[in-house]
């Protein structure tokens, strides 16, 4: 992926989390993989995904940047994670949920 189709990429997909994010207010939490369920077939193929699912991994990076950021915080079990999640949220195992920062 070169870096113009990664900014794309990142743009598009930051897109439909705002939209999530804006339509659920906190308490109210989303999954991940509703945002990558939310990207058209045009928009996943303008971004080289076969399907929804590939685009999980980006999805995942893009919301662990945004939770360094305070932008949104990462639940599990309806539970707030600390800590160090990993690049990625590669640390975290099972199903999450996101929402705004109740605070």
């Amino acid at each position: 992926m070169d870096d113009a189709t990664h900014y794309d990429s990142i743009s598009t997909i930051e897109s439909h989390i705002n939209h999530f994010l804006t339509s659920r207010q906190p308490p109210k939490t989303f999954c991940p993989s509703e945002v990558a369920r939310a990207l058209t077939h045009p928009e996943l193929q303008s971004l080289g995904y076969s399907s929804w699912r590939e685009a999980m991994p980006d999805i995942r990076s893009i919301l662990s940047t945004m939770r360094e950021n305070n932008d949104v915080e990462i639940l599990q079990k309806g539970v707030v994670l600390e800590g160090d999640l990993g690049a990625g949220l590669t640390n975290v195992v099972g199903p999450i949920r996101v929402r705004k920062p109740l605070a």
